[in-house]
């Protein structure tokens, strides 16, 4: 099964979509993070402030965070392979990351897309 690990900043609530303003893309990520689910991909995500044992537990993280500091996050990792820092990747990059088709926005019919 294809794996991915999130690392996030601290934020307020396991997703971030949470409070008064909420950041336009952690809405996103969340969305395609529910979407590469539904593409057999199992997705965790570790949150700074709620999780630090697991940020400590895992050898890449703690050497990121160490080198580069708190500014590295968010970490992401694919099957235990580093593929981004500092930013969310878009759904185009995850699907690309995890070799999945995105799907059209043609409706399928003939002529629909010409």
């Amino acid at each position: 099964m294809k794996t991915l690990q999130i690392y996030d900043p601290s934020m307020c609530c396991s997703s971030g979509v949470c409070g008064p303003s909420v950041d336009p893309v952690l809405v996103q990520v969340s969305s395609d993070l529910e979407w590469l689910k539904k593409q057999g991909v199992s997705v965790e995500r570790h949150n700074l402030s709620q999780q630090p044992a697991d940020f400590a537990a895992n050898e890449a993280v703690r050497e990121a965070l160490q080198k580069e500091g708190q500014d590295c996050l968010p970490l992401i990792f694919a099957d235990g392979h580093r593929v981004a820092s500092r930013f969310y990747p878009t759904r185009e990059q995850f699907a690309k990351i995890f070799g999945l088709k995105l799907e059209s926005a043609c409706c399928g019919g003939e002529g629909c897309c010409g």
